[in-house]
């Protein structure tokens, strides 16, 4: 019987991956001054015991006013990169899962409270900062308008990728995947919703990409070949004269093009007057459209809960990998129970293998012993 295409490897650029599950990105907003900490420690350890071939850590900001909230991560000082080195130390010894590393900016929809706090815009008086955009055009009509980007804060934000994508480099990441998506800066200059500039980042698809490749241009340079590099695109805003998804795969050839290693496939987030069609699986048909017209690797991610289901993608062709979030919350050994209910095999930890019932499917590639 051959093995679910779940458990397959897959090779992301340099990067070779023992399955197609990918824990994506989740913000914690619990960090201070951009470090990580006991807490970031706790969470990506039970998640780097998982057995999925690729762990990605939480947006880290390019910079402090990139922060979406006080308490998210950052990878623009020493601090910061010391506090990140304690994790990835931590996550090498713990687990063979390869590591992704988001950086971001999140341009207008930073200097936020964090969501349990109420998520809105925060004024200086209650401790925000300046924000920047593309365009002095706020996010919701009763927010404060960010500061439109001269061609220095352009620069300068080029620079401060440049510069994480260096200190990433130090760390040992396997890889490093750009956020530009979910309303989040690259994404703003992407959308004509958040783009009104009148210069060569504004107006056609050609100059408002021209950010976002630039930034891939010179992280790619600091990465060099051996770290595996990609972009968490946006397939749809869904607002009428939004980004589309024909937008996201002339995008994605570009990117292509230019070298990127794979796209991660995501939507929403640059407008509250988005509506969205929530689902199981509600983004998979963005991802097979940008799938259809690119080579490189496609992840397809958004309420994939299933081991089926997750299966079901890859087979019919939707996607390349799997990405899951809120799953891996309720269920952090989901991989294990993906490949016991499909007949797959997954890396296995022996300090785990007593709590395996006898009647249960072998799932590790090693022999399970009885342990006194």
């Amino acid at each position: 019987m051959s093995s679910p295409l779940l458990f397959t490897p897959i090779s992301l650029g340099p990067l070779t991956l023992a399955n197609r599950i990918m824990v994506s990105p989740m913000c914690q907003y619990s960090g201070h001054d951009g470090n990580a900490n006991n807490w970031h420690l706790a969470h990506l350890g039970s998640l780097a015991l998982s057995g999925a071939g690729l762990l990605t850590i939480e947006a880290t900001s390019v910079s402090p006013e990139g922060r979406i909230t006080r308490g998210c991560l950052g990878l623009y000082n020493d601090e910061n990169e010391r506090s990140l080195k304690t994790a990835v130390d931590m996550l090498r010894e713990a687990s063979k899962s390869k590591l992704m590393l988001q950086i971001a900016h999140a341009g207008r929809k930073a200097s936020s409270a964090r969501p349990w706090e109420g998520g809105a815009l925060l004024s200086s008086a209650e401790g925000g900062w300046e924000t920047i955009a593309p365009s002095a055009v706020p996010h919701k009509p009763e927010e404060a308008a960010p500061r439109a980007m001269s061609r220095d804060d352009i620069q300068r934000v080029i620079n401060d990728f440049a510069a994480t994508a260096r200190r990433a480099r130090r760390l040992g990441f396997d890889a490093i995947e750009l956020h530009a998506a979910h309303g989040y800066l690259l994404h703003e200059f992407l959308s004509p919703l958040a783009n009104q500039r009148d210069d060569e980042y504004g107006g056609s698809m050609e100059n408002r990409m021209r950010f976002l490749l630039q930034i891939y241009e010179v992280v790619r340079a600091e990465l060099g070949p051996e770290i595996a590099l990609g972009v968490r695109v946006t397939g749809s805003d869904w607002v009428e004269g939004g980004w589309t998804v024909d937008d996201c795969v002339t995008l994605c050839q570009r990117l292509e093009a230019v070298g990127a290693d794979f796209v991660d496939v995501s939507s929403g987030g640059v407008s509250p007057l988005q509506k969205i069609s929530i689902g199981p699986g509600y983004q998979v048909a963005f991802a097979a459209k940008v799938k259809q017209a690119v080579s490189m690797p496609v992840i397809t991610v958004g309420m994939i809960t299933e081991p089926q289901q997750a299966e079901d993608i890859l087979q019919t062709g939707q996607a390349d990998m799997v990405a899951l979030a809120r799953a891996f919350i309720a269920d952090p050994r989901w991989p294990w129970h993906a490949a016991a209910a499909l007949g797959g095999r997954i890396e296995g930890h022996p300090q785990y293998y007593r709590c395996m019932p006898s009647k249960m499917p072998r799932i590790f590639g090693d022999t399970i012993t009885n342990q006194r």
